[in-house]
């Protein structure tokens, strides 16, 4: 018996500008997306933050957050994540606090540790490399009592944010976040669309540390590459995309969204770096689909999926995850 069908979809738009495309249009793709999804029936609809990165057009999260929130009325939209180092929790409290106010019930705010930048775009965001990231924890327990209930002599409250309740997920791609979300009784959400190779390791953390806290039990969402397809060959063509997004990471080259082509021209050691970034990736026809997330089921005992799907031709990711709606509801 699958477990696929008890098991919540959701989905992560890296909000990917293609080749000759702008960021107006990968908005309005990002509307459209969430509002198919959403008819779909599609749990979340989570946006990262990214800076100074060509190919992604999410860097004011929240603002593109309300952008979706607003274009919809029951899917979850949410961060995923914003970088907590990046801001002074205070802000994060605020702006999470307003969207939660504007679209109650539906907002989630999911962390990361990391700064989504390197270290000259860290600075023109005025910022210490290590400041955040050392203190990760001091910042998330500001952070969590800027958006609880008021206490007596508190000084500085987040207004709106005060008593929203903004549930909290950690994300990471290590154990460090796996533990700490295990230690307070937090989701966890596992980066495995770019980074599988410590998938197992971090869940098998995260619930074997997990203490009640926000949560009684453990709740763990892993992230994957998933394009599917109306047979097996087409969905291996549309992913040559992504394929080619992580190559030209590798080589230091522009990450816009690329058309797909019939044949990578790589180094046998590319090859093999992109084969890892993408260890998690589900890629086929509905039935290769459907046997791949049991497989990926049976091995996480994940409670939740969030798939990114990154295809060239806009069509072709609606497609991906109508083709995917339609092997969970059967299974």
């Amino acid at each position: 018996m699958s477990r696929l069908a008890d098991i919540p979809l959701s989905v992560l738009d890296l909000a990917p500008i293609t080749l000759d495309g702008t960021p107006a249009e990968t908005f309005r793709h990002t509307v459209d997306l969430a509002k198919q999804t959403e008819r779909l029936g599609y749990n979340r609809y989570w946006l990262a933050e990214h800076h100074n990165i060509d190919g992604i057009a999410s860097a004011a999260t929240s603002l593109l957050i309300g952008h979706v929130a607003g274009a919809t009325s029951t899917i979850r939209v949410g961060s995923g994540g914003i970088m907590l180092p990046n801001h002074p929790p205070l802000v994060v409290a605020e702006q999470f606090g307003t969207l939660e106010t504007l679209y109650p019930g539906r907002i989630d705010l999911g962390l990361g540790r990391a700064p989504g930048s390197d270290g000259v775009t860290m600075q023109a965001m005025r910022r210490d490399p290590y400041a955040g990231v050392n203190d990760f924890p001091d910042r998330l327990d500001e952070l969590r009592r800027y958006l609880g209930d008021a206490t007596p002599g508190q000084r500085v409250r987040a207004i709106p944010g005060e008593g929203t309740h903004v549930p909290i997920w950690l994300l990471g791609s290590s154990g460090y976040s796996a533990q700490l979300a295990a230690r307070l009784g937090l989701p966890f959400a596992f980066a495995g669309q770019f980074a599988p190779g410590y998938m197992l390791e971090a869940l098998h953390l995260y619930r074997e540390g997990f203490q009640p806290g926000v949560l009684d039990a453990p709740h763990a969402m892993i992230g994957i590459p998933l394009i599917a397809a109306e047979s097996d060959e087409r969905a291996r063509f549309l992913a040559t995309t992504q394929q080619q997004k992580f190559l030209n990471l590798i080589r230091g080259k522009s990450t816009r969204t690329r058309p797909p082509v019939e044949r990578l021209d790589w180094l046998p050691q590319e090859e093999a770096a992109v084969s890892q970034n993408l260890g998690a990736a589900v890629v086929g026809g509905p039935e290769s689909v459907r046997r791949q997330l049991d497989e990926l089921l049976d091995a996480t005992g994940a409670d939740e999926i969030m798939v990114n799907t990154d295809c060239y031709d806009h069509a072709d990711r609606v497609r991906s995850y109508e083709i995917l709606a339609e092997v969970w509801k059967g299974a």
